[in-house]
């Protein structure tokens, strides 16, 4: 719904060493202006990456993305890495794009997110729980597949994807971001603000998720500078402050291959999605 009041679990967002921050703090500046002065138009830093991020457009993109996925799984879900060697269905579908990050230095794959909408059917998450009631009718856009490189640039790449993820919801007009976390995974989204949809519930099984436990978290995209600004979260000016011309969420035209994988009969295939 949108407009809705609502608290943040657990209150303001922490600081967390492990979250993968790697860019430096800004002051947000409080100070107050006179009474009748209009306002100074924020300016934009720009800060360059050493990679990029974008959709995937074509098999050789969608092939990166498909190795750095099955190896980061393969870190931390074995027993569903042998299901991700090879594209999926879902990766060619309308209403979905495949985010890649690649190195500036080599071409390698560093990193790669799915975003699917509900423009064309349902999200992947609404085959184990049914959404609020209060959602019924809004945009949505749902995260899976989250991959990255091991160690402390994986971390770095991790908070540039969810920045992708941000403007890529932005662009499209998306009203709430959706993911299904498991645990310790959650507390990353936590930190970034996002509200249990279910905190009656707690984890809760999926089927597309190997019926691996999650949480269903949601993240409202147009309150989502004031609630950063309010909360003083330690990425404000990384998200809202900063121009990162390495990030480009247009999806134009693709040139994915017409062959699909065949997943079977079930509506969610072999998809087992994070």
């Amino acid at each position: 719904m949108k407009g809705q009041q609502y608290e943040v679990a657990g209150g303001a967002a922490q600081t967390n060493a492990d979250s993968g921050v790697a860019t430096r703090q800004h002051s947000m500046g409080t100070n107050p202006r006179p009474l009748g002065q209009r306002p100074v138009q924020q300016q934009m830093r720009v800060e360059h990456l050493p990679f990029t991020v974008k959709v995937v457009h074509n098999d050789q993109e969608l092939g990166k993305a498909v190795d750095v996925r099955h190896a980061a799984y393969a870190r931390h879900v074995p027993v569903m890495a042998e299901k991700l060697l090879a594209p999926e269905a879902t990766d060619y579908e309308e209403g979905s794009v495949v985010l890649l990050a690649e190195s500036k230095l080599d071409g390698s794959p560093m990193g790669t997110m799915r975003i699917a909408t509900n423009r064309y059917k349902k999200l992947s998450i609404e085959g184990s729980i049914e959404l609020p009631l209060w959602m019924e009718g809004a945009a949505l856009a749902e995260a899976t597949r989250l991959g990255v490189s091991d160690g402390r640039t994986g971390r770095m790449v991790k908070t540039v994807l969810f920045k992708a993820f941000f403007n890529y919801c932005q662009v499209n007009h998306i009203d709430w971001m959706v993911i299904a976390a498991r645990s310790p995974l959650d507390r990353q989204y936590d930190q970034l603000m996002f509200i249990d949809l279910f905190p009656e519930l707690g984890y809760i099984p999926m089927r597309h998720g190997g019926n691996i436990p999650h949480r269903a978290l949601a993240f409202d995209v147009a309150s989502a500078e004031q609630r950063w600004a309010a909360a003083r979260h330690p990425l404000f000016d990384f998200i809202f402050r900063t121009q990162h011309p390495d990030i480009d969420v247009k999806s134009g035209k693709r040139s994915l291959g017409v062959e699909q994988p065949h997943l079977g009969g079930s509506p969610f295939g072999a998809s087992l999605r994070m």
